[in-house]
């Protein structure tokens, strides 16, 4: 009985190879974990995370039908009676501003958290999305979210933004790619808001000043800087240069009225 007991222990490996077999394993596994993790981060840093952009690729698609529902039952009131060869005056633009302001605050009393607001373009980062009513974790999810408390087209207001950069199908992933003189456009029921952008620069995170109105109306786009981290906001600032109130056929150019006020 001892002979065989000694025989089956000399047939067996050494404690340390086994223990050393497992080093190894384990070594490679953890290795190759993080190849995965790393290809993973460089998949979501190019390009964005594929998981996510299903589900906001869906609820993009929802909004779209509830904007164009929206859109369809809109009544335009605004219709301003140009004084001089089709061409506006600052009279006009006057009595457009106060139109359109008007319908701007009886269509933000009907959003509800979550509602579709309009529809955002950025010819320069290829963005085409709905803008969603919040900004809430859960309501980002579905798109560029609008900040309740801000002021919606039209109101010559602060407008704000807010978006995610690598996540949910990643609106603001290319914030940083806006530059100055670009062009952005907000369309809603009551009509087409054009936008030029003047600046972008990054705050803190808790730089709740950004969300105070001054008077202006200004589209200001916020998206997390850097990208995978929460510490800083990048923001990118436009300041209304024209409008076209829905049923109208004729586009308001704010800049250039302004230019003529000052030159005269």
């Amino acid at each position: 009985m001892t002979q065989v007991s000694e025989l089956a222990q000399k047939d067996l490996p050494p404690r340390h190879s086994r223990t050393g077999g497992l080093l190894r394993v384990t070594g490679t596994l953890m290795i190759a974990a993080g190849v995965l993790l790393l290809a993973w981060a460089l998949l979501v840093w190019q390009w964005q995370d594929p998981f996510t952009a299903v589900f906001t690729h869906l609820e993009q698609a929802h909004l779209k039908s509830e904007y164009q529902r929206r859109a369809a039952t809109f009544t335009p009131r605004v219709h301003v009676r140009l004084q001089h060869d089709g061409r506006p005056t600052e009279t006009d633009l006057a009595a457009a501003r106060r139109g359109v302001a008007a319908e701007a605050a009886d269509y933000a009393a009907s959003l509800k958290r979550g509602d579709a607001v309009g529809r955002l373009k950025i010819g320069r980062i290829g963005l085409d999305m709905y803008v969603v009513q919040g900004t809430d974790h859960s309501t980002l999810k579905k798109g560029p979210g609008h900040y309740i408390d801000s002021a919606l087209p039209g109101q010559g207001k602060l407008i704000y933004v807010a978006g995610h950069r690598t996540t949910y199908l990643a609106p603001f992933s290319d914030i940083d790619d806006i530059r100055v003189g670009d062009y952005v456009t907000f369309t809603v029921p009551y009509g087409t808001f054009t936008y030029r952008v003047t600046r972008h620069y990054v705050v803190a995170s808790n730089a709740t000043q950004v969300l105070v109105d001054h008077g202006r109306e200004i589209l200001r786009l916020q998206a997390c800087h850097p990208r995978f981290f929460a510490t800083h906001r990048y923001l990118v600032d436009a300041r209304l240069v024209a409008f076209s109130p829905r049923g109208q056929a004729t586009t308001f150019d704010v800049s250039r009225l302004a230019q003529a006020r000052t030159a005269g």
